[in-house]
């Protein structure tokens, strides 16, 4: 890893001691009460706003884990695209603030998401791993409506620990970075997934798997 991804993943890993809740699903309120973790890089920075912040909220604790996930996911995903960018084959896309392509492998456009194996997924891990079509197409109809919602080419990437603490995973950018690499060393475009969405959106894709 470069100096910059171990740098990120030191501080993701101090996430790990505290609990992964949500509580409640994602909000524009909460969205914009937590926007502080977009220009916090420091784990124990971000410990001392939430608590300046909010000590004498009656939902402290909600805003508190909400702050913290959106944090640790942030952080991870911009790491991992930092990952995919050292490539030789990846590109960075011209346009920083479009959120439907975060770079172009062999000149084709993706957008990435990172994943923990989705519990609404009515699949086992073994029966997933051998579906992967099935699997991306359950990925699209159910992301999130808000924010990066789009019907794009999208690379995922599903997390999958036999612990079944998925989300660690996420800290460990390492196995992610192995996991890319070998990715992107076989990449065979003639190999995506061609996916017929609603009305004429059309997308290709594809799924990497990490597996702990």
């Amino acid at each position: 890893m470069n100096q910059s991804v171990q740098n990120i993943s030191t501080e993701l890993n101090k996430r790990l001691a505290y609990p992964y809740k949500w509580g409640t699903k994602q909000t524009n309120v909460l969205d914009g009460q937590t926007r502080f973790i977009y220009k916090t890089f420091a784990f124990d920075k971000l410990l001392q706003i939430i608590e300046d912040k909010f000590k004498n909220e009656r939902n402290y604790e909600l805003i508190k884990n909400y702050a913290l996930n959106r944090w640790y996911n942030f952080n991870s995903a911009m790491a991992v695209e930092s990952i995919f960018k050292t490539h030789k084959k990846v590109k960075s896309t011209e346009n920083a603030k479009d959120k439907a392509v975060d770079f172009f492998i062999d000149d084709i456009p993706f957008d990435h998401k990172t994943t923990v194996f989705p519990r609404g997924l009515k699949m086992s891990f073994n029966e997933a791993i051998n579906q992967k079509e099935d699997v991306v197409k359950w990925l699209y109809k159910n992301q999130s409506s808000q924010g990066r919602f789009h019907l794009k080419n999208r690379l995922f990437i599903i997390l999958y620990a036999k612990s079944g603490q998925h989300w660690k995973l996420k800290a460990h950018l390492k196995k992610i970075e192995q996991a890319v690499k070998q990715y992107l060393d076989n990449f065979d475009a003639t190999k995506l997934i061609e996916l017929n969405l609603e009305g004429t959106e059309k997308a290709q894709s594809d799924l990497i798997w990490v597996i702990s």
